[in-house]
């Protein structure tokens, strides 16, 4: 069972590294996995076995999120934009009380390491802006060059590992998003496997970095974490919905709270 529902959220991870404002580091938080996730992948030949069998149905349920859902994805979100953010929305907002008690390791948050959640949400906030003042049909002429789309994909690997940073932006500001996208929809190995080394070597690196934040400020590291989650909620938020979207988009909001929040409650069953 633990291992099915690890390939599920590989397969949501997969639709993050697609989807315009969506993090796959997000979905690792909505169910309790990302600190585990971390610690999984710097201890990997530790405990071989174990880790192994952790990252594998998650990295396989990543690429088939990415290769066989990417464009099904992709139109829904443009056929039902209001309903899917809404979900993804009740999703995020149903797993903070969970991250909370999480952070709290001591019954209580410092005062001081709320800080660090309010300087990441604001940035989180401010990624609105620069999505909202790019373009995605813009491209880069470098794009073509297998050294750039390297760098693009090392710079990728930012959204990958930390939540609430959406690759859509990093890719916008590159130039190479829609490089990108008509890669993954054609299977283009030309650009994807540069784009590729670029990620893997660039999530090695941020890995370290926050494996590093957990061990020596693990409260500050967590509520930093909260705060990127929450500026993502405003970077999916679509406006409100008003008519007969608004009659199917709040019910949508209000279950997918109530699922994520007893599914944060069962995730630690689940993973034991």
């Amino acid at each position: 069972m633990k291992y099915f529902y690890n390939f599920l959220i590989g397969i949501l991870m997969g639709f993050g590294a697609i989807l315009p404002g969506v993090s796959s580091g997000v979905f690792c938080v909505i169910f309790g996995i990302y600190e585990k996730l971390v610690n999984s992948i710097i201890n990997f030949f530790k405990d071989f076995k174990t880790n192994f069998l952790f990252l594998f149905p998650i990295g396989l349920g990543g690429i088939v999120g990415v290769v066989l859902f990417g464009n099904v994805i992709k139109y829904f979100f443009s056929l039902y934009k209001f309903q899917s953010c809404y979900a993804f929305i009740g999703l995020i907002l149903g797993t903070i009380p969970s991250l909370f008690k999480q952070a709290s390791t001591n019954k209580y948050v410092e005062i001081k390491n709320i800080i660090p959640m309010i300087i990441s949400f604001l940035f989180g906030i401010a990624l609105i802006f620069i999505e909202k003042s790019l373009s995605l049909g813009t491209t880069n002429s470098a794009s073509s060059s297998y050294l750039y789309l390297i760098l693009s994909g090392f710079l990728m690997s930012v959204g990958i590992v930390v939540p609430g940073i959406s690759n859509t932006v990093i890719l916008m500001c590159l130039g190479v998003y829609t490089t990108y996208i008509d890669a993954v929809a054609t299977i283009n190995f030309h650009i994807l496997v540069p784009m590729g080394i670029g990620l893997f070597f660039g999530c090695l690196l941020w890995i370290q970095i926050i494996k590093y934040l957990f061990d020596k400020y693990h409260q500050a590291t967590s509520l930093c974490i909260i705060g990127f989650t929450l500026g993502s909620v405003f970077v999916l938020f679509p406006g409100f919905a008003h008519g007969i979207v608004g009659l199917i988009c709040y019910p949508i909001f209000f279950v997918s709270l109530i699922l994520s929040y007893k599914l944060a409650n069962l995730e630690n069953t689940i993973s034991t």
